[in-house]
């Protein structure tokens, strides 16, 4: 009984450090909160990463996701950036993937490898282009 209470211990102490390594790892450095808004109407806010590529804003996202579903359902959107609040369309640029990972890579260091870890490979991600609007 002694062992499967230490098994118990280590693998609830491993679960434990790699959930505060991967909170570590996507909070530490910039984070952007995007607004979209569910089939029911229901306002969803998503923390997500961003970089700076040939004058625009790029967020990195999966085709399953949940908040890539609800932006592509919605034609303009509210995002969080630092302190500055703007309302966003969005052009899904692909060809631009490669570039976006790099940049990721770079901004949020060993941060991205560890959630590419618990996600798997980046490269079938989709690279997203924000266009600021005026409101």
């Amino acid at each position: 009984m002694r062992y499967i209470l230490w098994l118990l211990g280590i693998v609830i102490g491993l679960a434990l450090i790699m959930g505060g390594l991967q909170i570590s790892a996507s909070e530490r450095i910039e984070v952007v909160q995007l607004y979209t808004v569910s089939q029911t109407g229901e306002k969803v806010v998503t923390r997500l990463w961003v970089v700076d590529y040939d004058g625009h804003a790029y967020l990195r996202g999966e085709n399953d996701s949940g908040w890539f579903g609800r932006l592509q359902s919605s034609d303009k959107f509210t995002l969080i950036r630092g302190e500055r609040t703007g309302y966003f369309t969005h052009t899904v640029k692909n060809e631009n993937i490669d570039t976006i990972n790099k940049l990721m890579r770079e901004k949020y260091t060993w941060g991205d490898q560890v959630i590419e870890i618990g996600m798997g490979s980046r490269g079938a991600s989709n690279a997203i282009q924000l266009t600021s609007e005026k409101s």
